[in-house]
């Protein structure tokens, strides 16, 4: 009990010390350059409103659907210690296969072309 009191306090201290260091050293007054929507060193050609294609958040979205679902067989290695390891390897296959058939249909439906 003794430890856990003293790791909270000590993390409490160590955080209340580190914001005190934080508004000594910052900037109170920053320049016009740090003000600026654009730090890179030049100004802006054009409009920074641009539209994205609908393209790139496609195309990060399958990347997430496919990730996440990639995500799901990792415990597969410790699933197969299971009572029935068939009904795990069935289920992973099941997922497989569905994420194939999704890849194959983005694929044909041509979500994964960048040229139009």
């Amino acid at each position: 009990m003794n430890m856990i009191l003293f790791m909270i306090t000590l993390s409490m201290i160590l955080s209340m010390a580190l914001t005190i260091l934080n508004f000594c050293i910052a900037q109170m007054n920053p320049d016009s350059e740090k003000l600026s929507p654009y730090e890179c060193g030049f100004d802006p050609l054009g409009s920074a409103r641009l539209p994205f294609s609908v393209r790139f958040f496609l195309v990060a979205i399958l990347f997430l659907l496919f990730d996440l679902e990639i995500a799901l067989l990792l415990p597969l290695p410790w699933a197969t210690q299971l009572q029935s390891p068939i009904t795990t390897l069935a289920w992973a296959s099941v997922l497989i296969l569905l994420l194939t058939v999704g890849l194959i249909y983005e694929w044909i439906q041509g979500g994964l072309e960048w040229a139009e």
